[in-house]
């Protein structure tokens, strides 16, 4: 009995399944003539040599030329050394913001970095970098601090 009532509602779960209303399998905000289209004023930017252990940031200005407003859900590094912060309201037509990226100088050498935003604009992902390079820094030698010896005169 137990296996007719568990075959049976396996059955209804896939029937049910079967007539349920998806979206076309094709459609994305692309296909949306009116939808918001981001226009950033660079997709790459270089921070040339930077001191290790110093954080630096830029921001990275774009502008919404389509006709829907651009409703960013997530912007995501490829590392964790990368911090992004965005806008969480949605973008109008004709307006700009930024995106800002912060990056934790902590390893000396060369980087090249990805952001990832994902929103509905025409192109839902799009992807900015960063790139420089980490200087080591050179160990500064301090004297040895040398015991501070007071002489007193010899009463002898």
């Amino acid at each position: 009995m137990k296996k007719v009532i568990f075959s049976l509602a396996l059955f209804t779960v896939f029937a049910i399944r079967g007539f349920a209303q998806t979206a076309a399998p094709n459609a994305t905000p692309a296909d949306n003539p009116n939808a918001g289209d981001f226009t950033f004023t660079e997709e790459t930017y270089d921070f040339g040599k930077i001191p290790k252990g110093t954080p630096v940031t830029h921001e990275f200005n774009f502008t919404n030329n389509g006709k829907e407003p651009i409703v960013i859900s997530n912007v995501q590094a490829s590392c964790g050394c990368t911090t992004p912060k965005w806008p969480k309201e949605p973008i109008l037509p004709g307006k700009t913001s930024v995106i800002n990226v912060q990056y934790n100088a902590a390893n000396p050498g060369g980087f090249n970095k990805s952001i990832t935003i994902t929103s509905n604009a025409k192109t839902p992902s799009k992807v900015l970098y960063i790139k420089g390079t980490v200087e080591a820094q050179t160990e500064q030698t301090t004297p040895e601090k040398q015991p501070n010896m007071l002489t007193t005169p010899n009463n002898n």
